[in-house]
């Protein structure tokens, strides 16, 4: 598998990462999984935030649409006419950390530490994504979890998974249930999420 960057920041319940290639983050809502020091076992996170900006502290990306020479530039052609910008730019991506996997075991829940700074950070496979979603208790984290966006998290993560699973659509069903149960309280909530879940 390929490495898609590698962690810049981490804590118990969250990490960040800095892509390899600019502009090439995964996906809002997408598990992926940072490795640790010990060998048996993985982070696995769900892609909440992706960003990209300047690589010096405070920094900020300048206009570059227009030349001196009054020339209009647009999209695509900035990169093709500016490629320094790959260096002066990093993409940044933000993941919730949803479980890990120890010794081929797969658990849903905070690991015992978080993955190092500077270690490889891989996509899930959908081989990965079909077996970590076999289990649905991570739910509850990922909607009550502090600043960030949690519904919209959790259903793109369920939409996600059920593209890959060959159960697609009874795992939608299911998901639905378990969202149902959570926030069996809170109506105008859990509607306005059931509605997102629907692919």
């Amino acid at each position: 598998m390929q490495r898609i960057g590698e962690v810049i920041e981490a804590s118990t319940t969250r990490f960040t990462a800095g892509a390899y290639e600019l502009l090439e983050a995964p996906s809002f809502g997408v598990l992926v999984r940072a490795v640790t020091r010990d060998p048996s076992l993985d982070v696995y996170g769900l892609v909440y935030e992706i960003r990209t900006s300047s690589k010096d502290p405070g920094g900020r990306a300048l206009v570059r649409g227009r030349t001196y020479s009054g020339r209009e530039l647009f999209d695509e052609e900035i990169y093709a006419e500016h490629p320094d910008l790959a260096e002066v730019l990093q993409t940044e991506f933000s993941a919730l950390t949803v479980g890990y996997v120890a010794d081929g075991q797969i658990c849903h829940y905070l690991p015992p530490q978080p993955p190092p700074v500077h270690y490889s950070v891989y996509a899930a496979t959908s081989a990965e994504m079909v077996r970590f979603s076999e289990v649905t208790s991570f739910f509850r984290g990922v909607l009550f979890a502090a600043q960030i966006p949690g519904d919209e998290l959790l259903a793109a993560s369920i939409r996600g998974f059920a593209r890959v699973r060959p159960d697609g659509e009874p795992y939608l069903l299911r998901a639905g249930r378990e969202v149902a149960g959570l926030l069996k309280d809170d109506y105008d909530r859990l509607t306005a999420l059931l509605r997102r879940i629907r692919p």
